[in-house]
């Protein structure tokens, strides 16, 4: 494996709080990666501005100026390959993707999502959570597939829901494991330990569990 960082771009579509814990993980060393581009499907979020801050490339490929899904992963695929990353890393971007984009990045692209899957694919899922009476909830890094957050999973962390938690405070702390996590299997694809084979998550040579690597509740 080459000693060169690993070249990464972000895509985005909001704030940008997991594209800011691995923005921190370049600068601080930790993370053996450049961060060669961040795209945003949408105009003037945070997300961009953090990466601006940290003199990251950044390119808004608007999704609205697309008459179809397919013209407009066409288009963001263009301007993701002209940055030649070796991973894609999905954080808080939020659009279906379709089955020709995700085979072409298919074991070079990662998605963080709100929920230990594949419990709760989709939207609102921590309230979804609480709704269901769960004691668990948490999240999942993935590797990404045609199927809608059902790739293979690299590593989940878990939070215990307590009586009073509402959707807002069950995302906070969803989101404090978010921060742990992504950089975490950013890191291990990066040292070459992760990848992706025929549909399996694979971590130092060996294949993981439906749940990928485990980190056990947080309250």
């Amino acid at each position: 494996m080459s000693n060169s960082p690993m070249r990464v771009v972000v895509l985005i579509s909001g704030s940008g709080t997991n594209l800011q814990a691995i923005i921190d993980g370049q600068q601080d060393g930790s993370l053996p990666i450049e961060i060669a581009a961040v795209i945003s499907n949408k105009p003037d979020v945070k997300g961009l501005q953090r990466a601006e801050t940290a003199n990251i490339a950044t390119a808004v490929v608007d999704h609205k100026q697309f008459e179809s899904r397919e013209s407009f992963d066409a288009a963001l695929q263009l301007e993701i390959d002209k940055h030649q990353p070796q991973l894609v890393v999905l954080a808080g971007f939020m659009r279906i993707l379709t089955p020709a984009f995700t085979a072409h990045y298919a074991g070079k692209m990662l998605n963080i999502h709100p929920s230990l899957l594949p419990k709760y694919q989709g939207l609102h899922t921590h309230q979804r959570a609480i709704d269901a009476g769960d004691s668990i909830h948490g999240v999942t890094v993935h590797f990404v597939t045609a199927e809608l957050d059902g790739g293979p999973a690299a590593i989940q962390a878990q939070v215990k829901i307590d009586s009073n938690d509402t959707a807002d405070t069950l995302a906070a702390k969803v989101q404090v494991q978010e921060h742990i996590i992504y950089p975490l299997a950013v890191k291990w694809f990066a040292e070459g330990r992760l990848h992706m084979q025929a549909n399996q998550a694979w971590l130092d040579g060996k294949a993981l569990p439906p749940c990928g690597h485990l980190l056990a509740a947080e309250s």
